[in-house]
C-alpha cells in the first residue's frame, strides 16, 4: 500500500512538472523549434546515449543497441498525459515516412503495462513501445530529463550521440526538421 501511494505521488509530481515545463516552453513551440534545457540538463547533449534493456508490451526483451546506426527518437510518455497522447499520431506518421531512411522511434511509457497495451492497440502505434513505470523515469533522467517532464524526447544520431532533448510536446514540424537534419 505504501509503495502504491509513493508511486501515485511520483506520477502526480511528474505530470505537474511536465505540464509546467510545457507551459514555460510555449514560446519555443510558437517558433516551431525544439529547445535545449539549461546547463544542468543539457549536459547529456553530445554524450553517448545510455544503454538500456526493457521488455516491450508483448514481453520481449528489447535493447537500445538493436537500433544502432539509426537516427532514434526516444520518447517518454504516459497514457494519462494529454500532450503525450497528442503527439503520438504525428510520431506514427513520421515513423512510417522515415523508417526506410534509417529512422526509429522508441516509446517508453511511464505507466502500467495494461493501460499501455490498451492504448497501443487502440491507436495502432507502429513503433516499439515499452512500459516500465519507475524504471522508465530513471532512464528518462539518464537521457536528460532532470525535471521529470512528460512528454520528454531525446534525439540520437547514427553514432549513438544525443543531439537534442525536448521536455514537453513536440510539433510534427519541429520533429520532422530534427529528423531530416540527422538523416
Amino acid at each position: 500500500m505504501k509503495n502504491s501511494i509513493i508511486f501515485i505521488i511520483v506520477l502526480i509530481l511528474a505530470g505537474s512538472a511536465g505540464f509546467t515545463a510545457q507551459r514555460l516552453m510555449m514560446n519555443s513551440d510558437r517558433q516551431n523549434l525544439p529547445i535545449q534545457l539549461p546547463e544542468e540538463t543539457a549536459s547529456v547533449i553530445g554524450q553517448r546515449r545510455p544503454d538500456f534493456e526493457l521488455n516491450d508490451i508483448e514481453g520481449n526483451p528489447r535493447n537500445i543497441n538493436e537500433w544502432n546506426n539509426k537516427v532514434i527518437l526516444v520518447n517518454f510518455w504516459a497514457t494519462w498525459c494529454p500532450p503525450c497522447k497528442k503527439e503520438i499520431p504525428a510520431f506514427m506518421e513520421l515513423q512510417e515516412q522515415y523508417a526506410d531512411q534509417g529512422f526509429q522511434i522508441i516509446g517508453i511509457a511511464i505507466d502500467n503495462l495494461d493501460d499501455v497495451k490498451d492504448y497501443v492497440d487502440t491507436m495502432g502505434i507502429n513503433y516499439p513501445v515499452m512500459a516500465a513505470e519507475l524504471t522508465a523515469m530513471e532512464i528518462a533522467r539518464l537521457y536528460g530529463n532532470r525535471i521529470n517532464a512528460l512528454p520528454f524526447s531525446a534525439f540520437v544520431d547514427r553514432n549513438g550521440i544525443i543531439t537534442h532533448i525536448k521536455p514537453g510536446e513536440l510539433s510534427k514540424e519541429a520533429t520532422e526538421k530534427l529528423i531530416q537534419s540527422l538523416l
